[in-house]
């Protein structure tokens, strides 16, 4: 590969890694409201405004599991943990300091939306960690398996299981810390669940279009990765 598809490829990766940690750490920091979405008078989602971001991120691993290799993918996840918690760190340090007196948000209504911050990251990165890792072994598995063809098979058979594992996760330790009633959990995990699943299948020409547009720009096979130094990226 010359130096300057390198350069792009570096580039490529970073600029997936950044829209990967923003969709993560924005969906933690906005999980609070609820929202319901009528689905054509199928069915009624009831899901937190969290979850709308979320997705992407499984997308993005996809596409990177794809083209870069499961080490650059686990990586991202990795990547991702830290952001996460940083901007844990962040929310705390601004919660930490008093408002004046005529600062229009004042220190109860910063607690109110930021306050289950902390316990929502730790649900999440809790589940985030074992969904993402299920979805990007599944994922080869399921290349490996197919002799890298049907991208759809994996990409949706991966993020099924791995997205299922998550909602009930985070919905589990959300309830078990009292942020959300135990009555609410069925339900939730239904409409979050096929939300994602939803997601998931419209994705699908994202996934491939990512996919075409990338390994043609680097000359790969079906199934092949990226093979880049050990010291870049």
């Amino acid at each position: 590969m010359q130096l300057k598809d390198k350069f792009f490829a570096q580039q490529v990766y970073f600029v997936l890694g950044g829209l990967f940690i923003t969709a993560l750490v924005v969906s933690n920091l906005i999980f609070q409201k609820f929202f319901y979405w009528d689905f054509f008078g199928i069915y009624t989602f009831e899901i937190s405004v969290g979850i709308l971001p979320y997705p992407a991120t499984f997308l993005i691993t996809d596409i990177v599991s794809e083209i870069y290799g499961r080490k650059k993918a686990n990586r991202m996840v990795t990547t991702g943990i830290f952001a996460s918690f940083f901007s844990l760190l962040i929310v705390y340090t601004a919660a930490a300091v008093p408002a004046t007196a005529w600062s229009p948000v004042d220190n109860a209504l910063f607690d109110t939306v930021f306050g289950a911050t902390a316990i929502a990251v730790t649900a999440s990165m809790m589940a985030y960690l074992l969904a993402q890792y299920i979805d990007i072994q599944l994922f080869h598995f399921w290349k490996k398996l197919t002799k890298g063809k049907h991208l759809w098979l994996r990409n949706n058979f991966s993020t099924f299981l791995s997205q299922f594992v998550d909602t009930f996760a985070v919905l589990f330790l959300l309830c078990s810390f009292n942020k959300i009633e135990w009555s609410l959990f069925g339900g939730l995990l239904v409409s979050g669940f096929l939300f994602k699943v939803l997601v998931a299948v419209l994705d699908t020409p994202l996934l491939y279009l990512a996919v075409y547009a990338l390994r043609k720009r680097f000359g790969l096979k079906t199934g092949e990765e990226l093979i880049l130094e050990k010291t870049t990226l």
